[in-house]
Parts: C-alpha cells; sequence; structure tokens
C-alpha cells in the first residue's frame, strides 16, 4: 500500500481565509513554498485553470510525491519542486517564475510527518528519532538527544520550545542516554516534569519534540531568509499569506511584514529622516486571522494557527 493510500483524509487549515487572501484569478501565477499535501495548492489551482500557473515547493519528497499525485488534474499547469524554500529565489529564476501574484507559506509539521511512525515526529507513535523534513539532510533528532552537551540541550529546549523546565529536562536526557526512540525520550521528558505543577491540554513533551523538529530542520532561520526574498518576487498588487503555528514562527512574521511595510526607520524623534528605507509590502490585516471556532471542531490541529496577509507595493 502506497504513503498516499494510508493517509487520513487531509484538511487544509483556513483554506477559504487563504483563498480570499490571495484573490486567485484565471491565469494568474503562485508559489506554493510548502506544498504539503496539496490542499491549498488544488485550491488555487482550481481558480486559476486553464491558463494559471503554480509552482509548489516542499523539501519533504513524500510530500511532492502524494501532491503529484492530487494534483494530476492539473498536471499542464503546475510544476512541483523538491527543494527548501530558503531557495525560493533561486527556485524562481530557474524555472523563469516571477513576478507573481501571490506567494504561500502553510509552515511547521504536515499530518503526513506527524501520521507517519518512521519519521520520528510524534511522541503519540513510537520509532526511531529522526524528524527530517528531508531524509536527505544529515542532522538528525537523534544526534541532537545524543550528542549534545547538557547546556546545549537545556538551550536549544528553551530557545526553540519555549520550554522554562528546559534545565530539568535537558538533565534527564542526559541522565537516559543513549535514547533511540521517541518514546524513549517522552519518557525522559515525563520523568523530568514529574511532580511539576503544569497543568493544561498538551503532552509534558510537546515543546521539547517541537524545539528538536525546529533545530533539526533550521526552521526559524529558513523562514527568515525566505521572507526576505518575497518582496522581490511579488508583481504589484502580488500577495503575500503566511499560516504560522507558533508564537516563534508567528513573530518572525508579524516583524518581517511591519518592518517592510515601515515607511521610515529612523529611531523616535528624529525630525528628517536619514535611514532612506523605502517600505515594499502594505499590511491588508494588520490583525492576525485566527480558524473559526467551527474548523477547530471539525480539524482539532487548527487550533494554533494565524495567519498574515501583506501585499506588494508599486
Amino acid at each position: 500500500m502506497s504513503v498516499a493510500m494510508s493517509l487520513p483524509v487531509h484538511v487544509s487549515v483556513l483554506l477559504d481565509e487563504v483563498i480570499t487572501a490571495l484573490q486567485p484569478r484565471p491565469g494568474g501565477r503562485f508559489i506554493d513554498c510548502t506544498v504539503g499535501l496539496g490542499g491549498h495548492a488544488a485550491a488555487i489551482l482550481e481558480e486559476i485553470s486553464p491558463s494559471g500557473r503554480l509552482f509548489g515547493i516542499d523539501a519533504d519528497p513524500d510530500a511532492i510525491n502524494i501532491s503529484k499525485d492530487r494534483l494530476s488534474d492539473y498536471s499542464e499547469t503546475v510544476t512541483l519542486v523538491n527543494d527548501n524554500f530558503i531557495n525560493l529565489e533561486a527556485i524562481s529564476k530557474r524555472y523563469h517564475i516571477h513576478p507573481v501574484d501571490g506567494i504561500l507559506f502553510d509552515l511547521g509539521v504536515s499530518s503526513l510527518q506527524l501520521d507517519t511512525a518512521e519519521r520520528g515526529f510524534s511522541f503519540h507513535l513510537d520509532a526511531h528519532l529522526d524528524m527530517r523534513f528531508n531524509p536527505e539532510q544529515g542532522l538528525t533528532a537523534s544526534d541532537i538527544v545524543n550528542r549534545f552537551s547538557e547546556q546545549e540541550l537545556a538551550k536549544l529546549i528553551e530557545r526553540y520550545g519555549e520550554e522554562r523546565h528546559s534545565r530539568r529536562i535537558a538533565r534527564s536526557i542526559i541522565q537516559n542516554r543513549p535514547i533511540a526512540t521517541t518514546a524513549e525520550l517522552a519518557q525522559s521528558v515525563q520523568q523530568a516534569l514529574a511532580g511539576s505543577t503544569r497543568r493544561g491540554r498538551i503532552h509534558p513533551a510537546t515543546r521539547t519534540f517541537m524545539a528538536l523538529r525546529i533545530a533539526v530542520n533550521n526552521e526559524l532561520q529558513n523562514l527568515e531568509l525566505a521572507l526576505k526574498q518575497t518582496p522581490n518576487l511579488l508583481r504589484p498588487g502580488g500577495r503575500l499569506s503566511v499560516i504560522s503555528y507558533h508564537s516563534l514562527e508567528d513573530r518572525i512574521v508579524k516583524q518581517f511584514m511591519r518592518h517592510a511595510a515601515t515607511s521610515c526607520l529612523c529611531p523616535p524623534g528624529t525630525v528628517i529622516c536619514s535611514c532612506g528605507h523605502v517600505p515594499t509590502l502594505k499590511l491588508i490585516s494588520r490583525k492576525v486571522i485566527k480558524p473559526t471556532s467551527l474548523e477547530i471542531e471539525s480539524n482539532p490541529r487548527s487550533r494554533s494557527a494565524r495567519l498574515r496577509i501583506a501585499e506588494r507595493l508599486n
């Protein structure tokens, strides 16, 4: 049985809001920087066909293969590229894509990755610690867990997981090494937090697993570098839409869009502007867009999603 056949029905997060934000029209050209299982891409292609073009990028080769099947009806209008979106501008030049009418990022880990045990993303499915978006990458979660010092682990878990008990968790990991599987790691985290006053809906290991995944895939740095490339690829009036799933991602997106939309970056109180900054974007949604209660009820994984939108200036 193929991976695609064993997958549950895929539900794209904030789908209607994304289509409203990007305003796809027949003949339009769009880039989906995280094509995943192709849900957003299919909705965009439906609007821009038959003369439009969509370029889907994903670091995960499994996602590219599944999207290829899902989007087979649009084979003449879609190009799928197995690459990291940090290379967005280079990909655009290689395929003569730009200028485009819209660019979409749907960040974080996908249902495909979470629900495939051997990928090692989830503490709900026992497997070897991996967490790589692209299996060709060198660094794995196992490398970090078993090779980093206690201080390095604590810093990483605190920074990327925003975990206040990072030192206790790092100490427990060191004491339990070697750690080979997701279950062993989750158990080490639970041991560290035994007796803590933490309450809530999330599993105790959630933040630690998120921190490792972010570090393995260099997610935040890649996002910062990719966002900086987007204004050069959008036509005037073209839209940038970004869905994030945790505060670190959303902060980067928010700061980038506000910086790109600001006319002057001089210190407060400066009488005459001397920074020379020229805004390239304008904010379409000053307030972040969140899923409705109905969407959260039907797709609990959408709960933390946040959508921000900006438009390319002339």
